[in-house]
């Protein structure tokens, strides 16, 4: 059997043609992006030269980092840099909160670095930026991609009082290759911050992995059901790319046909929303994922 009857294609020296991506436009679009220049706000959108950014924008939906921009984690596959965190900023909450507001976002998803060297893994702040964000833009949905807090409960009910729309917690790749690609964090342990926010009253949870990293298809089929048992609403499946040299390589391109598999099985799966493509990350079209 072929490599490519598998859904899969090995690395060309260039990118597949479903992986180009068109340049961002509209009017939406056009107004954000002269909002983030004017008042220099931060997002991951515009830092992580996300590929969806001019769609996300022309339907109001942003991502914001919170917690600086240093993590505390070495995982394989992220960009994020790794090192000593700066002090905590108290401020933040409201920055983030105004930014939003300046921006007139309809949804927003607010996602951190991992602060393990933080005691309480940076989680006040989670609770008092959602606070924020409630109090100064009262029609703003949220979703919260947030880290495992170590898996302790404490840190994960600060996230459950304060209630996002939608708490999302990225599995990131399937259990046999979890050590390498997240090297600090467990695939257990992670399937367990998402059962206990759903058992805790959380409405819409979230998860997402990413392929290409040598997985085989039944090991993503393994992960998928892992999180329906654990209740998971929402699933996101999108294809790794290598952010620089130092990081993981990439082992194959995943076909269009194999993500349309994933999504469909997805959904007979029993999850309500399924965001499958080469070009998928976590805040794809988030704005649905509250519907």
């Amino acid at each position: 059997m072929s490599v490519e009857t598998l859904g899969h294609v090995k690395p060309p020296s260039a990118k597949p043609k479903w992986l180009r991506v068109k340049l961002p436009t509209g009017k939406k679009y056009t107004q954000l992006r002269g909002l983030v220049e004017k008042y220099d706000l931060h997002t991951i959108c515009t830092s992580g030269s996300c590929p969806n950014m001019g769609e996300c924008w022309g339907e109001g939906t942003a991502t914001f980092m919170i917690l600086g921009n240093i993590c505390t984690r070495s995982c394989g596959f992220c960009g994020v840099q790794t090192g000593r965190p700066e002090s905590v900023d108290w401020a933040e909450p409201e920055k983030v909160a105004r930014s939003i507001k300046i921006m007139g976002i309809k949804h927003a998803v607010i996602t951190s670095v991992d602060r393990d060297d933080l005691k309480d893994m940076g989680s006040i702040i989670w609770a008092e930026t959602v606070k924020a964000i409630r109090r100064m833009n009262p029609d703003t949905t949220l979703e919260t991609l947030i880290p495992d807090f170590q898996g302790i409960h404490s840190h994960l009910d600060r996230i459950v009082e304060v209630a996002p729309e939608v708490v999302s917690h990225n599995m990131e790749t399937v259990r046999r290759l979890t050590r390498e690609v997240r090297i600090q964090a467990k695939y257990d342990r992670s399937l367990e911050v998402l059962r206990y926010l759903k058992e805790s009253g959380i409405n819409r949870t979230k998860s997402g992995i990413m392929l290409g990293l040598g997985e085989q298809e039944e090991e993503v089929l393994e992960t998928m059901k892992d999180l329906r048992n654990a209740k998971v609403d929402v699933l996101t499946i999108g294809q790794y790319l290598q952010p620089s040299k130092k990081h993981l390589p990439v082992k194959e391109f995943i076909l269009p046909e194999q993500f349309e598999k994933y999504e469909k099985t997805g959904l007979e799966m029993g999850f309500r929303h399924v965001e499958s493509g080469a070009l998928v990350r976590s805040s794809y079209k988030a704005h649905k994922h509250i519907l």
